[in-house]
């Protein structure tokens, strides 16, 4: 059980990394003239995600949940895989990556990196993370309870960032506008 508490300190201490990030980056976007959105359902995301953590440690703990090693290790592989996801993100958006949902006008929408096979693949991370992370050591009642509740809010969150990003990214102009571009017929 050692290691495993090791390992959900050292996911911890991802998170506090990230938040590290976040406020140098909310720095860097509010200087940009960034529009903050989903205030009302971030505090909600910070102590699901919390909570994950803590049921980890406590149902594997209290519940006397073993390691089983047929689970565990594709598990534990899972959380790396969902780690390194997570970081492709964060570097491929720089300092526009977030905990919140902040977002500057007129900026274009990044379509690089993981972000070329899916609109929002940190989301793939979260929800990888919090149905492995807890079943490395059998902890399925964490696992579960984390993996709907997540379900619940990532609706949430997906929705309030999809609109303020439609919201805050240039708009192309019609073909038929004024000044719009017109393709060469010989490509």
């Amino acid at each position: 059980m050692t290691w495993y508490a090791l390992l959900v300190a050292a996911v911890a201490a991802e998170r506090v990394a990230e938040l590290v990030v976040a406020r140098r980056n909310e720095r860097w976007s509010l200087s940009r003239g960034a529009v903050v959105a989903g205030r009302r359902h971030y505090p909600a995301m910070v102590a699901l995600h919390t909570a994950l953590l803590a049921g980890c440690l406590l149902e594997a703990g209290l519940a006397g949940r073993a390691f089983v090693p047929a689970l565990g290790w594709p598990m534990l592989a899972v959380v790396v895989a969902a780690q390194g996801l997570r970081w492709w993100c964060i570097s491929t958006l720089g300092p526009r990556w977030n905990t919140r949902v902040i977002v500057i006008p007129g900026m274009p929408l990044i379509t690089g990196g993981p972000y070329r096979w899916l609109g929002h693949p940190n989301y793939a991370a979260v929800v990888a993370e919090g149905l492995a992370l807890p079943l490395v050591h059998t902890a399925w009642v964490t696992a579960t309870v984390f993996t709907v509740l997540n379900a619940v809010l990532l609706t949430v969150r997906v929705r309030c960032e999809n609109e303020a990003l439609a919201g805050a990214v240039p708009r192309a102009a019609p073909a038929d506008a004024p000044g719009a571009a017109v393709p060469d017929p010989t490509t």
